[in-house]
């Protein structure tokens, strides 16, 4: 494969240590990690077991490594979306995120030409939200990543535009990440919660932002959404149709089509499949579609940049995928990296 610039947007990271919160806080939901051999953690939530994990969660130098043997030359780190913590007191919630993106700025400090940071909030409480944010900029962070709802709460509903307004003016990046996913107690089996469930939510969380007019309402808010965008780009055909039947049910808040709304945000490009990658560079444009693998998870691209690469496309719209689409969301210079 060519040399070329790569930014990853789409990783995970976790501090090596992490408090007991649930002590600090005098009630469970919390998570910790279980160092029980070396090189290894079991991510549990009080007592019980959510995620085994390996050194490359918390460790920035097998990062390095890693990234060094794929060609991937910058990460943007952002903490696992169970950490959210939404449904906590927002108070703890701050206090957990002050926490969590300190550890982040702290590893882009010492290494800032391999990564960048995006904080996370107490989004259920906007004035809390707003200060992390204001700190977020502060303490060198390029953005935050928040969940698809807020304890059900849509992301276009109106409590939640100050703090995508304080984004627009402050210049933060908003990275979407599905979590506590919907009708999760309908499967149990055969991990749909993260292969089904996943995508919607994302759909979800897109299609609320577009009909609520938040991307006419703040035209620079720069936006994207895991996983290719869930579903949506299945969905869209589906969702511009009904608009167009049934304006009286879609177009209550916002009267701009669906379709004018391709091109406002990005999707990261972990869709697993060349037809599909394609078709979502045709939907909403190669200069909106940036490089997202879901490090180091099992369910992200475990070569990353492969599909990019694999693509028949010449070498500059593979570097428009690679970084250019991702510097343009992070409102960052390539000679910051080299």
């Amino acid at each position: 494969m060519a040399e070329l610039f790569t930014v990853d947007i789409h990783t995970h990271i976790l501090p090596q240590d992490i408090p007991d919160f649930g002590r600090k806080f005098g009630y469970g939901g919390f998570i910790h990690l279980d160092h029980h051999r070396p090189g290894c953690a079991r991510m549990m939530m009080d007592d019980r077991f959510f995620r085994e994990v390996e050194a490359n969660v918390w460790d920035p130098a097998v990062r390095m490594r890693e990234n060094d043997a794929f060609r991937v030359h910058v990460q943007v780190l952002s903490t696992v979306p169970v950490m959210f913590s939404y449904w906590a007191k927002p108070k703890d919630t701050l206090n957990l995120a002050m926490f969590l993106n300190d550890h982040i700025a702290g590893i882009v400090e010492k290494h800032p030409k391999r990564f960048i940071g995006l904080g996370t909030l107490p989004m259920q409480d906007t004035e809390l939200a707003v200060q992390e944010l204001e700190r977020c900029k502060k303490i060198g962070l390029k953005g935050i990543q928040i969940g698809t709802h807020i304890e059900n709460v849509n992301l276009g509903e109106p409590r939640l535009l100050p703090i995508f307004q304080a984004c627009e003016e402050l210049g933060m990046a908003v990275f979407v990440h599905p979590w506590d996913m919907l009708g999760k107690e309908r499967m149990d089996k055969y991990w749909m919660p993260w292969l089904v469930a996943m995508p919607v939510e994302t759909t979800i969380a897109l299609t609320s932002m577009m009909f609520s007019g938040l991307f006419q309402k703040l035209p620079k808010l720069r936006v994207a959404f895991a996983h290719g965008g869930g579903s949506f780009p299945g969905t869209f055909p589906r969702i511009q149709h009904g608009f167009d039947v049934r304006p009286d049910l879609c177009a209550v808040d916002n009267p701009v089509p669906p379709r004018e709304h391709l091109g406002k945000f990005w999707l990261d490009s972990l869709v697993h499949d060349p037809v599909l990658l394609q078709y979502i560079v045709d939907l909403c444009g190669a200069d909106k579609v940036a490089l997202g693998t879901d490090y180091p998870f099992p369910l992200g691209e475990l070569e990353p940049g492969s599909l990019i690469h694999s693509m028949p496309w010449d070498d500059k719209q593979k570097e428009q995928l690679l970084s250019g689409s991702a510097l343009a969301w992070l409102d960052l210079k390539r000679e910051a990296f080299t």
